[in-house]
């Protein structure tokens, strides 16, 4: 009778409950080496990996070719290191695996194979499991986010009502990815998902079993990001930073909130610790990056970044961003470069009368010497690009001053 009552906690997720009421039958009936198992499976679920491997070893000790203990010891080696290290911790169950020696007969062993090598063979194996484990279904989403399938992933958890922190953390995250990238045409639609987002990851980081957890301060600091309060976000970000610093999803929301507050340094410090390609190359991260360099006085990286863009709409906007901060930051020499380009592309006056001022900038702090002399035969060809009757009078201008102070522009 005893041993009913704990799998219903775990069933409900109430997993301290249920290690609880194990670890107490344990003590009493240390022959029933099984309890172990159970004891180490609850301790996997509160995140206490070790623990649960130094308790998974008694029992492993008496039944090394377990299948379900050997599955949980890859698992926890998954969660302390890596893919690899689980997997490797698989091979022992190859005899004990099927007539074939190898892991197609146990569903289990599929499914989290699948899981250690990144989502490989996922749309063979999960799919037919259908909910069997139930992560199977969550990590068939998983695998279409990461795979860029938003859409995907969200029929397949759309209709699911929660009742885990993983899932609503799960069903948050589908719902965030679709309202941050939906087009100018579904922007309600984008505001709805949103807030659906917010509404998951507040339940999570609200929670009483969560709020102190990892998973629970990433959700508050995700719903903060959401709603673009990037101060309330860095105190929750803070506060898990010493367990995140080499996860670039982290290093994405704490370099974007920190430049948001205005700490830039911080900020430009963060966003290049970002080793995920994709990452790098998306326009966000490059807009954010070229931001804090310019106030961070180096406007010279964010013209490199814009120049190692392709022409399209992204390095168009990203063109405005480095005129219009250079212009506020006082680079101006690049200022003008970038609305030079921008007036070539768009004959706006607004263009032509960022590059007038710009240009301007750069002669005014030229003749302070706060700039080289070389400078002025750039901004002159760049005068020369438009065609507006006031170049003339610039152009005369310059060149005199550089005739009556020795400088050659050509």
């Amino acid at each position: 009778d005893q041993l009913s009552l704990p799998p219903i906690h775990y069933l409900r997720s109430h997993f301290q409950e249920a290690t609880d009421i194990y670890k107490r039958l344990l003590l009493e009936n240390r022959e029933h080496l099984a309890l172990n198992v159970y004891v180490a499976l609850c301790y996997c679920k509160l995140d206490y990996y070790d623990v649960s491997l130094e308790i998974l070893a008694v029992y492993l000790q008496s039944h090394p070719d377990s299948a379900l203990a050997v599955n949980l010891k890859a698992c926890n080696h998954f969660r302390l290191y890596n893919g690899k290290a689980a997997e490797a911790e698989l091979k022992s169950l190859g005899e004990h695996a099927g007539p074939s020696g190898s892991f197609t007969d146990n569903d289990l062993i599929r499914h989290n194979l699948v899981v250690f090598r990144g989502g490989e063979n996922a749309l063979q194996v999960l799919p037919p499991l259908a909910g069997v484990p139930p992560e199977a279904r969550l990590n068939l989403v998983v695998y279409h986010l990461r795979s860029g399938e938003p859409h995907e992933a969200f029929k397949l958890i759309k209709d699911l009502e929660p009742t885990t922190p993983q899932e609503y953390i799960l069903k948050g995250v589908v719902h965030a990815t679709i309202g941050q990238t939906g087009t100018q045409a579904a922007q309600q639609d984008g505001v709805e998902h949103l807030k659906m987002a917010q509404q998951c990851f507040q339940i999570v980081g609200a929670s009483a079993s969560e709020c102190d957890t990892i998973p629970g301060r990433q959700c508050m600091a995700s719903c903060f990001f959401l709603l673009k309060q990037f101060d309330d976000v860095l105190i929750y970000l803070k506060s898990v930073a010493n367990f995140s610093q080499s996860d670039d999803d982290f290093n994405w929301n704490y370099g974007i909130a920190t430049a948001a507050t205005g700490d830039y340094k911080t900020g430009e410090e963060t966003l290049l610790l970002i080793q995920n390609p994709k990452h790098r190359q998306d326009y966000c991260f490059v807009s954010w990056l070229a931001r804090c360099h310019i106030m961070n006085g180096k406007a010279r990286l964010a013209w490199e970044l814009y120049l190692r863009m392709e022409t399209n709409d992204e390095s168009f906007a990203l063109l405005q961003l480095i005129a219009n901060d250079c212009y506020k930051m006082g680079a101006f020499f690049y200022a003008t470069k970038a609305f030079d380009v921008l007036e070539r592309l768009d004959p706006n006056p607004e263009f032509w009368e960022g590059k007038r001022g710009a240009a301007m900038g750069v002669f005014q702090m030229i003749v302070a010497g706060n700039e080289p002399k070389e400078s002025l035969r750039d901004i002159l060809n760049m005068l020369r690009n438009t065609s507006n009757p006031q170049v003339e009078y610039f152009v005369r201008t310059i060149r005199k001053w550089a005739k009556e102070n020795g400088v050659k522009v050509g």
